[in-house]
């Protein structure tokens, strides 16, 4: 799920709103191999199951400065909702969405703001595709496929997790506990925030980790890697070259790659034990 964000204020507009409505919206659906959760405003959590079906419950909030304003809030944003072949989608739509639906534009004030905290349950072995924005979490919980976890303002937490894949955020703080061990590629990274993962003790991969203002710490016996080699591009008629300033570590006997990133955090690779 990637989605251009374009901001032009703070994240926090409730503050100053008169009018607020609640709704709780409920749905099953069958279930599907690939579950896809686009939000904007508000927490998303997941959590597996051994039943057969997705559960939601969505806590949808308006905050508007005027009644009149609420109004607007109710036809322009809406929860569509769409199963095709393997995958469902759930989808938080409006006016902050372009045409082609590819970023999401946030410098307007609407007057109202509206936001949807997700509680979802699944099949365990679901594939997880999950983004929000602003001012919310998001969570998952005792899943075994693989993920795509986004956030922008907002942390990113993960408990007994199998799978593999990138967890990004860019403010907050990132903690994944894994039940079993990758067996693929995966990404950690985020600009404001610590990042913590928590493996079994028989983890074999080769690590690369980058942070600015912070360090780095594993409890795993691990072997230095060799940087790796710059990478040129030809700009103006120059070669320009930009080094990777990463460290890598071989822990085990080596195998898939893990990157952990962070701007201003400290970087944690635990082994979780028996």
């Amino acid at each position: 799920m990637k989605i251009a964000i374009i901001f032009g204020f703070a994240v926090s507009l409730v503050y100053g709103f008169d009018q607020e409505e609640k709704e709780t919206i409920r749905r099953n659906f069958p279930a599907a191999a690939r579950l896809e959760v686009d939000n904007v405003h508000g927490n998303i959590h997941v959590s597996g199951y051994n039943g057969s079906e997705i559960q939601m419950v969505a806590e949808k909030t308006i905050h508007a400065e005027s009644q009149d304003r609420l109004n607007v809030a109710k036809s322009e944003v809406k929860l569509d909702t769409k199963q095709s072949g393997d995958t469902l989608t759930l989808y938080v739509d409006g006016p902050f969405r372009d045409e082609r639906r590819s970023s999401i534009h946030l410098h307007n004030h609407p007057g109202y703001r509206v936001v949807y905290d997700f509680e979802i349950k699944v099949p365990a072995a679901t594939v997880l595709l999950l983004g929000t924005v602003n001012g919310g979490e998001v969570r998952v919980d005792n899943t075994t496929g693989d993920f795509d976890v986004a956030n922008v303002n907002g942390g990113i937490e993960m408990n007994e997790v199998s799978g593999s894949g990138p967890v990004h955020t860019v403010n907050g703080k990132i903690s994944v506990v894994f039940s079993r061990n990758p067996v693929k590629e995966c990404s950690f990274k985020t600009i404001n925030g610590a990042i913590e993962a928590s493996f079994r003790p028989n983890l074999s991969a080769d690590v690369r980790v980058k942070t600015f203002n912070g360090h780095a710490y594993t409890d795993f016996d691990a072997t230095a890697l060799p940087g790796l080699s710059p990478v040129s591009e030809r700009r103006d008629g120059k070669f320009i070259y930009r080094s990777d300033r990463s460290t890598g570590m071989r822990i085990g006997s080596g195998g898939p790659e893990f990157n952990f990133d962070t701007l201003n955090g400290s970087i944690r690779i635990i082994n979780r034990g028996q």
